[in-house]
């Protein structure tokens, strides 16, 4: 289960990321050069078994305990932009001579990052206490101030992260260099004890995204402000009622910003940590794992659906190839409303060990809906025009089970264990509703013909949810800055945090086009050759790849430029239209980010 994100760590992500691309172009310059100062006088030490940056998350209980360090919430805002960091105000322990106490809420914590300032290092307790840490949990020591304290940390296997400065910049860099957010390899330019001596110094390598600014890709922050005149307008014209934009640009987030309310009635802002039905989008999730059982021999794209689905033998789909199920050209229907198919007797508004599929609130179909109704369906539903471009929900239904009966294991399982877990992805899965605050979720659609409620925290995709919320086409609920992860690790070339997800092969070759009659990969949407579509943007390369979907949400990645763009937006509140497509507004918001880059160029 994932876990929910402490509301003073969503307040701490709010202040970070909805006033630093607000700033003006000098207050940006002053905070880098600030910010290149602290990297300047930063030093790792005792990192010899490499544990910075740190890997693996999905096995590390992270907490940070702050002795003096003033910064101590723009240090942990940064830390929990990677991972979970449970936070400990160490001084108020310090003030009452009750360091030792602390060991009873770490207990359940594997990894401790402890802050230490001029005066909190030479309290002889605070030492005694790290000390007696070091032995028995995975321990990194983050000293500011004078160099020569280090010398009082001599007896200390743990790395050291030493920094000369004591600023809110040198508190955002040490805390992304944990993570590998960016790189350094600074040496110690004196002796500073028998063991810290001239010279020494980790050469740390950058492996996951840097939080930063604009004007550190010499972008103009100012010339990224038309992208709120664009979103202004899509909230006024009742396209949305809010959204959020990301880009990441060279693996730096360099614009995360939230606009407008999670309804109409503007109680709830949006904000950047918040959850939105990702609809389509889900299906690249789909395609990630089919991407994994690709390329370790498990799933043949020339091979007949039949071999991985007996379901489907003597059926007109046991031909059908898998590479034609992720082009979209198996001549499957695009669309079946199973919803209008509900008759009494199929569901309940009431939960019992029958009805415990839940559509919604207040909403439970039978447990066996899906076999004995939807799936003989599918089945049976015809095929037309096998080798044309017919874009169909099924393709991703069928995938799903491809996926599932090749791995014994449900697709949502093998997603969180393979990719989202280790990758940090803490805000990505599926049922939100049964892992988050409600109140980080944006609310859909208000359901008046099928479900007859408000649609928050259920997939708002029909099909979907009729299936228990999880389908290959629809399901997935994530945040901007999770998602960008995914994209960034394929944007890699398959490598995030250190660890090597898929073979760059494998990812050139589904997000290349693989259609002879569409711009399609496999399972990825693509930049369309024809200019006079302008998509997803006019000044898209050609090495452009990513999804819509119906919910109002984007993400494209442009290979060339190495660039991540998200959008994500609740447009179907309170009910379904068009405005948001009508109005162009991602593609406009495209073409900025485009424009601006090309003017810093």
């Amino acid at each position: 289960m994932l876990k929910p994100i402490p509301n003073i760590i969503i307040t701490f992500l709010m202040v970070i990321f909805n006033t630093a691309c607000g700033q003006s172009q000098s207050q940006n310059n002053v905070w880098l050069t600030n910010f290149n100062a602290a990297a300047q006088g930063t030093v790792v030490l005792n990192n010899q078994l490499h544990i910075i940056p740190l890997k693996n998350l999905e096995q590390l209980q992270l907490v940070s305990i702050n002795f003096g360090n003033k910064n101590a919430s723009i240090f942990d805002s940064i830390l929990n932009k990677y991972a979970h960091t449970q936070r400990i105000n160490g001084n108020q322990y310090l003030k009452n001579k009750f360091v030792n106490s602390i060991e009873n809420e770490i207990v359940a914590y594997n990894t401790v990052i402890i802050s230490l300032d001029n005066a909190s290092v030479l309290d002889d307790e605070t030492l005694k206490f790290i000390t007696s840490l070091a032995g028995r949990k995975q321990l990194i020591i983050a000293l500011s101030g004078e160099q020569k304290n280090l010398a009082l940390l001599d007896k200390l296997n743990s790395p050291i992260i030493f920094c000369s400065l004591i600023t809110p910049e040198s508190a955002s860099f040490t805390a992304q260099l944990i993570f590998g957010g960016l790189s350094c390899k600074n040496q110690l330019a004196s002796n500073v004890s028998q063991k810290f001596i001239k010279g020494m110094g980790a050469d740390i390598q950058k492996c996951r995204f840097k939080f930063t600014l604009p004007e550190d890709e010499n972008i103009n922050a100012t010339d990224l402000n038309p992208i709120d005149t664009i979103v202004a307008q899509a909230i006024k014209a009742k396209a949305t009622p809010g959204a959020v934009v990301f880009v990441a640009k060279n693996g730096k987030v360099i614009f995360n910003k939230a606009y407008g309310y999670h309804t109409y009635k503007n109680q709830s802002p949006d904000n950047v940590a918040d959850i939105f039905d990702l609809a389509s989008v889900s299906k690249l999730a789909t395609t990630t794992a089919a991407m994994r059982l690709y390329e370790t021999g498990k799933l043949n794209l020339d091979t007949a659906i039949s071999a991985y689905l007996p379901e489907t033998i003597n059926t007109n789909k046991q031909n059908i190839k898998v590479r034609e199920l992720l082009l979209h050209q198996a001549g499957l229907v695009p669309f079946i409303p199973f919803y209008e198919r509900l008759k009494i007797g199929d569901y309940s508004r009431k939960p019992s060990d029958y009805f415990n599929v839940q559509v919604a609130d207040s909403f439970y179909l039978a447990n066996d809906y899906f076999k004995k109704t939807m799936w003989p369906i599918m089945l049976n539903s015809p095929l037309k025009n096998r080798g044309t471009y017919v874009y169909s929900d099924l393709s991703m239904y069928f995938m799903k089970q491809i996926i599932e009966n090749i791995c014994q294991q449900p697709l949502e399982e093998y997603l969180q264990t393979q990719f989202f877990n280790p990758l940090g992805m803490y805000s990505t899965g599926y049922h939100p509703r049964q892992q988050f605050d409600k109140a980080l979720i944006v609310p859909t659609e208000q359901d008046t013909y099928f479900r007859k409620t408000l649609l928050w925290g259920f997939v708002h995709d029909q099909g979907a949810a009729m299936v228990g919320g999880i389908a290959g086409h629809a399901g997935l609920f994530s945040n901007a800055a999770d998602l960008a992860i995914l994209f960034q690790m394929i944007l890699n070339g398959g490598n995030y945090g250190g660890k090597q997800y898929l073979k760059p092969e494998t990812i050139a070759l589904f997000t290349s086009k693989q259609s002879a009659v569409s711009r399609r990969g496999l399972g990825f949407d693509r930049w369309d050759p024809n200019p006079a579509k302008e998509y997803p943007s006019k000044y898209a390369s050609k090495h452009t790849f990513g999804h819509t979907g119906y919910t109002g949400t984007c993400v494209w990645v442009d290979a060339e430029q190495n660039l991540i763009y998200i959008f994500l937006s609740n447009r179907v509140h309170p009910k379904v239209t068009n405005k948001l497509s009508d109005l162009m507004v991602r593609t406009r918001i495209l073409d900025q980010i485009y424009k601006t880059i090309y003017k810093s160029n």
